[in-house]
């Protein structure tokens, strides 16, 4: 799986009673952007936040900030966090109790980048449940080495890919695993991603790997949940897509049966005719001319 070198965080955030106290700094490695604010926050002060990857966040005061969060909007308050994973897609609001000022380390991840970062050690996570920790020494140590580095630069881009894989060590069993984990499963919003991608790109050949990508998972365990989830393989689900596709093609112009095959990804027009008896019993030309309309 390749990481990008220019991944660009794509947060939207709303917030209110929140002050930057020092201008952002923040530092740009392989797949992943690395950002450090300081803030003031008043009292009921907070904000919304969601963003279509998934991101790591890390208090750096020495106790967490008295600050109530939120990933749903019936969701119990977490309080005394110092430490939280939030997944792709899931929205987080925050409250101030009382004033503070306080300091805290992002890590926003490319899809799949942080994937294959536990992938690499043997981890299988669920990375679509919001993770909170409490108070720790350790995680505030790793958390201030790497906003000090991104604040001034001293060392390679090494350095801080191994300070954010030691912070993930503290929100993720890194215990390795035989097999993936029983829980977990492709969230609505990631299903809709790789939907979306699919249709984006029937012209073309659309592997397990590029799909499980786009989910930020790996891919035995984005094609595990997948056939849990939906009863049927990436495969036969693609293919029923590019079928269905190609079928309401032919219903609706006059394209020649070519060029249809080529749109939706089909080697050529026999292959198409062929997938398309298997599927509806006849022919696409047969289906054309009698203007059989799915029931």
């Amino acid at each position: 799986m390749k990481i990008s070198r220019e991944f660009l965080p794509r947060m939207e955030s709303r917030t209110r009673g929140l002050r930057p106290i020092v201008p952002l700094s923040y530092r740009r490695f392989a797949g992943a952007i690395a950002d450090v604010w300081r803030v003031h926050g008043g009292r009921g002060g907070g904000g919304f936040y969601i963003a279509p990857d998934p991101r790591v966040v890390i208090f750096l005061d020495e106790s967490p900030p008295p600050m109530a969060l939120r990933t749903s909007e019936t969701a119990t308050e977490h309080r005394g966090v110092q430490g939280l994973y939030i997944p792709a897609g899931v929205p987080l609001w925050s409250r101030m109790e009382t004033a503070r000022e306080m300091m805290h380390l992002d890590f926003h991840l490319e899809a799949g980048a942080l994937q294959q970062r536990l992938a690499h050690s043997g981890v299988h996570a669920d990375l679509t449940r919001p993770r909170m920790i409490g108070p720790g020494a350790d995680l505030v140590a790793l958390g201030r080495i790497a906003a000090a580095e991104v604040c001034t630069p001293r060392r390679g881009e090494m350095m801080l890919d191994g300070l954010l894989r030691a912070a993930l060590a503290e929100f993720f069993d890194t215990v390795p695993q035989r097999e993936p984990m029983a829980q977990g499963g492709l969230s609505p919003y990631q299903f809709g991603q790789i939907e979306r991608h699919l249709r984006a790109n029937l012209h073309r050949r659309v592997g397990v790997a590029e799909l499980a990508e786009v989910a930020g998972l790996s891919g035995s365990w984005f094609a595990h949940c997948f056939r849990r989830d939906r009863n049927e393989t990436p495969q036969r689900w693609q293919a029923r897509i590019r079928l269905e596709a190609a079928r309401e093609m032919i219903e609706t112009s006059t394209l020649p049966m070519a060029e249809i095959a080529h749109a939706t990804g089909f080697a050529d027009q026999a292959h198409l005719s062929r997938q398309f008896r298997a599927m509806y019993g006849i022919p696409p030309s047969v289906w054309r001319r009698r203007g059989i309309q799915p029931a």
